[in-house]
């Protein structure tokens, strides 16, 4: 079973977030769950590709930046608007 863990950043920028999108968020983090790869999630990993940092999406405009930790264990590091969170160096 996979284990998300959580940023301290992650977390205040998910208290932040309007109520709509945190239950979207928690949508997409079922299916995430189930399939890291799903279609809907539009998972992709982010420039430059040697920092091992992958995103998926939320809905068009917000998504979670997340790394593999190993094994079957994931740490979201970061979630907001598409535009704002690729601004990141991570």
């Amino acid at each position: 079973m996979l284990e998300i863990f959580l940023t301290e950043e992650f977390r205040k920028r998910y208290q932040d977030l309007p109520t709509a999108i945190q239950k979207k968020a928690e949508k997409q983090e079922k299916l995430f769950r189930q399939n890291i790869f799903h279609p809907s999630l539009h998972t992709e990993k982010l420039e430059p590709k040697n920092k091992q940092v992958w995103s998926f999406r939320i809905d068009k405009r917000y998504r979670i930046v997340f790394r593999f930790i190993n094994g079957n264990k994931v740490l979201f590091l970061i979630i907001g608007p598409h535009d704002w969170i690729y601004k990141f160096k991570f």
